[in-house]
């Protein structure tokens, strides 16, 4: 049997996390994705499949990957939704650990006014 990699391994706990995580219309979900380099997240509406609002370390005003990179994503990203009007999410980590820049992303977010 092959060694299982850490991104197939990651992907195992996302799909666990994904089966009580739910986005709804009026609480939609919060999905982070880290590469090496940069940290992104979106706000997804899964009963409809649309992204509603989304934010990355690749752009101008963040420029950054690190920690204060990801705490500047998370700010910037409930901003946006904050002008979406929506005020509440559920947290998907994305099969990374609540832990450094996912922490710092999630902090920032709830700093900037999101509930979860």
């Amino acid at each position: 049997m092959a060694n299982k990699t850490r991104s197939f391994l990651r992907e195992v706990r996302h799909d666990r996390i994904r089966k009580r995580v739910d986005g709804t219309e009026t609480r939609p979900r919060l999905a982070v994705y880290r590469s090496l380099k940069h940290i992104y997240a979106q706000i997804i509406d899964d009963s409809t499949g649309r992204t509603l609002c989304a934010a990355g370390s690749r752009e101008k005003e963040i420029a950054k990957g690190d920690k204060n990179g990801a705490k500047a994503v998370g700010e910037t990203l409930a901003k946006r939704a904050l002008e979406k009007g929506i005020t509440r999410v559920v947290f998907d980590r994305g099969g990374y650990r609540y832990h450094g820049r996912v922490a710092s992303l999630a902090d920032g977010a709830r700093s900037a006014g999101l509930e979860f």
